[in-house]
Order: C-alpha cells, then structure tokens, then sequence
C-alpha cells in the first residue's frame, strides 16, 4: 500500500505538542515527514510523541495502515521545504515569529506546495501579509493530540485561492482527519472562541473559591463532556427541548441568557497568588502521574470513546466513529493484495492490540470481542480467497453458521494478540476452520475458535455453491492443510459424519 494521501512528502516546521502530532499523524499515512526545529531536544521529544501515537493506533484499529511514511530531520528550514507537497508551520503563537518563519518557508517552498499554519487564533490574512504567494497559505488548525483528535479548522485568508482550500480538505479527508471550512476568519476559529468562554468562566470559579479544578474537571467530564464527545452542542439541546424540539428549548431557556450568571465579559487576573493556586490543584489532581502517562491514559480514553461512536447506530457508526469506520473502509479497499501465505503451517493472518474499549470488569479482554477477533481472522482468510467487499456487495457472502470458543487464558490491556487459521476441510459450499488466539509476548495461546462457514447467495437467501475463482484460490490452502494434523480439539462442537473435500 502506499501514502493514503494525494501527496507523498511532508515538512513540519516545530515538533512541539502539536507539530509533534502533525509529525505522527502524516508519518502514519504513509507520508515522508522533514523537521526542522533548533530545539536541542527536538528528536527526543518527537520520538516520544511517535511511539504515543503508535501506541495508540494499534488500539484504535487493525485496519491495514501503509508502511510508516520516512523521518528526517533537518539542519534547516530550506533543507526541509525544498521538496514538500504540504508544509505545516508549527511555531510559538507570536505574530512576528510566525510572520518571519512563514516568509522563509515561501521563499524555500516549491511552487505549488500547500503551507498550512497551526496558529490557535492568528488570523491568515496576517500571516500572509508579507508573503510572496500568499494564495497558498491557509490556518490548518488541529486539536491535541493531532494523532488520534481528527479535526481541522480550514481557515482562508482574503489572498488564499479556493483551490487551496479544495486540496487542503482533500488530503485531511484521505488521512482520515475531519477538515472543517470556517466561512469567514475570525480571530481564535470556531473551537477556540468556545473554549475560552468556559475557560474564563472556570477561572473565575477556582478564583472565587466556587470549587477546585478536580471539582470543575469532574462536573465536565461526568456530564456534558460525555454529549459534547458524541453530539456537541446545539443537537444536545435540540434533545433538550423534548418533542417540540430546538424553538422550544430556546423560548424556555432563552430568558435566562439575560440573567448576571457569567463573567464572561470580565477578565480575570492571573496574578502569581492564583497561577500558583491553580497549579498546586493541578498538581495535587494529577497525583504524581507524568505528562507522559497522562498522555497514554488520554489517548486510552480516547480510543475506547471513539470505538464505542464506531459501534454506535447498529453498527453503521456514529460522528468521530463513523469517520473512522470511513477511514477504515478505504484503509481495506486501498490494502495490497494478499501475499502468498505459508501454506506449510496454519496462516497467520491477524495481529492486532487489547483495546481499552475492549476490558471488562475482571481487567482482562471480555468474552464477545474474542468472537471479534476470530471473526476478523475469518474475515482476512475470506479477503485471501477472493471474498471482499466488493464480492460481497454482488450477492454472494459466506456466512457462519456455527461457532465454538474455548477461552484458555486472560488477554490484558495492550497486549499483542495473533491469531492463525488452519482450514480442517472444505467443499464447494462450506468451510470448516480452526483459529488459535496467542497473547503477549512470549506468545501464550488465550483461546480457539472452531466455525463452520456456509456459502450463501443473498440475493435468493439460501446456500448456493462458491464459484469457481474462488474454489481455485480456496482449494490450494485446503490441500495443504489436509496434511497437517488436525487439532485434537476440534469436533467438539461441528461433527463431520466424512472428510468434505473441494470436488
């Protein structure tokens, strides 16, 4: 597989918080990524960042990634632009710096490379002020971490051409990010603006003594910040106005905006008395964990919402999840063909990570997402003969019509699971397979899974026989199964009064 977007080679200019999610976030679509930042710390810090961002897509999805796009970093900014089709300006928020930064990657940048700014509130027309082809530069604002948040505020200035932003949205759409066009700049974007109405307003609660930041943290993420995740703000109180809907909330609710609850229109004063009472509460609240474990614990946290979205709506997924199953769908339809497997010993065909959304109350892997795992094997054993989307999209499909689990061991949090296939036998309307589950490492087998698939035609819903492009892919594997021992667990569940075998 290659890059999975229409561009094969990317510059970051800054590899702090941000610039360092960039990095990651382009590196794992496959994308060639330049560096260039004079901190001495640069490599280290970036690395870190990259193995999180690993850490976390193992757990998020086994969809097919491309292979890890090249790291380089640079000993200049021109080293780094010289040859980029996308350049992300990831530099401290200061008007002046990213003005001077800006104009030397124009004057770097190949001429039809697109130069995309990280700023949290700058507005574009500034930024490209002084710039030489300023119809190229557009905000390209991310949320944190870049990673695993899929958002991007497109912002265009008054010089930046239309088609700037058209390829701009398209490349983020191809990495499986959510490019959102902002209509008209404004300082601060959409996020930004609204963030900082409850960030002001939270600081005058932990001022006046209202409530500490743990306090604050758990009224948000125990209520609103689980609908915000799913929902966001005007659908959860369109919801709040009952049958009657939105006009109905707002005649209800709409008085009380008249009310003197807020200062938001006054700012508070962060003096050293209250920046070091509000950081001795946040040092208390993060009970000793390091910013790195933080991290980990929010990217967890973030995956397991994300898949929960995924699964949402019967399946066919719900926001950030169904983006993601989207983005998975492509990552399928754009894999390479199967190599030929090693028919010598059962096929390996799965490897994948406990999930966080994956842990039950013992801690360990609970019971249906084996079935998961097992159905993904079987899965990748149907894409291998010839049975994928597009096959099954026409009308044919197999279908499992028995299974039979043994659970042999606990799989835990972030552990590394394989699963092979072994094909006990098969006909030209059924296959009969075996799947062993291996964990951690050294590998310890977990589970076995015992399924007997049956070859339908959907359109006329009853067993039809598989045809025979995909007999003559099945039949290879089957043959050479047949001389491996079949595994004495097998039969405890799917009997065979004889041996079936592809005629």
């Amino acid at each position: 597989m290659t890059s999975l977007a229409p561009l094969s080679r990317a510059a970051c200019i800054g590899g702090g918080v941000i610039g360092g999610g960039w990095i990651a976030r382009f590196l794992l679509a496959g994308i060639d990524v330049k560096v260039f930042d004079p901190h001495p710390e640069a490599q280290r810090i970036v690395g870190e960042v990259l193995a999180n961002a690993e850490r976390a897509y193992g757990l998020l999805t086994n969809a097919p990634l491309p292979p890890r796009g090249r790291l380089t970093f640079c000993a200049s900014l021109r080293e780094a632009v010289t040859d980029a089709e996308w350049i992300q300006e990831s530099v401290p928020e200061r008007l002046d710096l990213k003005r001077r930064v800006l104009g030397e990657i124009d004057a770097a940048a190949p001429a039809d490379a697109l130069i995309g700014s990280s700023t949290s509130g700058l507005l574009p027309s500034d930024l490209q002020a002084e710039l030489t082809h300023p119809e190229r530069l557009f905000v390209a604002h991310p949320y944190n971490p870049v990673y695993l948040l899929p958002l991007v505020e497109i912002v265009g200035g008054t010089a930046t051409a239309p088609a700037t932003i058209e390829r701009a949205k398209a490349v983020l759409d191809a990495i499986g990010m959510k490019g959102v066009v902002i209509a008209r700049e404004i300082e601060a974007f959409v996020g930004d603006r609204l963030l900082e109405a409850l960030w002001r307003e939270a600081l005058w609660l932990i001022k006046d003594d209202i409530c500490d930041v743990e306090t604050l943290d758990d009224v948000i993420r125990y209520s609103f910040g689980l609908r915000w995740a799913q929902m966001g703000l005007f659908q959860t109180y369109r919801i709040a106005g009952g049958e009657a809907g939105m006009r109905h909330f707002l005649a209800q609710f709409g008085p009380c905006l008249q009310w003197p609850w807020t200062k938001l229109t006054d700012v508070v004063d962060l003096d050293d008395a209250l920046v070091e009472k509000i950081g001795a509460q946040s040092d208390a609240q993060a009970a000793g964990l390091s910013i790195r474990e933080l991290e980990r614990i929010r990217d967890e946290n973030l995956v397991g919402i994300v898949q929960a979205l995924k699964a949402g709506r019967g399946g066919e997924g719900w926001g950030a999840g169904k983006l993601l199953a989207d983005f998975e769908q492509r990552l399928l339809a754009q894999a390479s063909p199967p190599e030929t497997p090693d028919l010598s010993a059962p096929l390996a065909l799965v490897e994948t990570r406990v999930s966080p959304a994956w842990i039950d109350y013992n801690g360990h892997m609970t019971e249906h997402r084996y079935l998961q795992v097992f159905g993904d094997t079987t899965d990748a054993l149907l894409r291998l003969i010839g049975v994928d989307l597009a096959y099954v999209e026409a009308g044919h499909s197999y279908y499992t019509v028995e299974t039979h689990i043994r659970h042999l061991d606990e799989a835990k949090l972030g552990e590394e699971l394989r699963s092979t296939c072994q094909i006990v036998a098969a006909d030209e309307k059924r296959i009969h397979v075996f799947h062993r589950l291996f964990a951690g490492a050294p590998a310890r087998e977990v589970a076995t899974a015992e399924q007997m698939l049956l070859h339908v035609d959907t359109k006329a819903g009853r067993a039809a026989p598989a045809p025979g492009t995909v007999l003559a892919r099945l039949r290879p594997i089957a043959d050479a199964h047949a001389r491996l021992d079949v595994p004495p667990e097998a039969g405890r569940s799917i009997g065979r009064k004889r041996e079936p075998v592809i005629a």
